[in-house]
């Protein structure tokens, strides 16, 4: 059975890159006993911010676009609380909300004017104004920094 799992996580994740450009489910987000889910369109309308900055992982200065995390949540009635956020191969971070505000971190779907490959991180990536302040240029922040995302679930 762990082996079916294990080849369905990696058949969605070949599929995830193309789902995204379909307009497809990229984003699942359990908060309670609800599950939300959400396309790229969808969650470009919750209100889309660009964050010009460079990352340990990239080479130079990067333009992310995404929704802030506390925009997502604030449009689920969610204002405490922890989410974990999780990857398609299930390697997972907890952000806890005390620690968002309107401009980080965000649920980054595009880097430099494209969507992103699961290959480039993608089709989501926990970004953080790394250049914006020293606060967020630090071990945990960077900890918290996932890519590949494709679920959220806020206890």
């Amino acid at each position: 059975m762990r082996q079916l799992l294990t080849l369905l996580g990696f058949v969605s994740a070949l599929l995830m890159p193309s789902l995204a450009a379909a307009g497809g489910i990229i984003l699942s987000v359990r908060a309670g006993d609800e599950v939300h889910e959400y396309t790229i369109a969808e969650l470009r309308a919750l209100g889309e911010v660009e964050v010009a900055t460079s990352t340990i992982w990239t080479e130079g200065e990067q333009a992310f676009v995404g929704v802030p995390l506390k925009t997502l949540m604030n449009g689920l009635g969610v204002e405490t609380g922890i989410v974990t956020a999780s990857a398609v191969n299930d390697y997972a971070v907890e952000i806890p909300l005390t620690d968002t505000d309107g401009r980080a971190p965000i649920i980054a779907y595009e880097r430099n004017g494209q969507t992103m490959s699961l290959r480039d991180k993608g089709p989501l990536w926990v970004i953080y104004p790394y250049d914006a302040d020293p606060a967020y240029r630090t071990e945990e922040t960077y900890s918290r920094s996932i890519w590949q995302l494709n679920r959220l679930s806020v206890q």
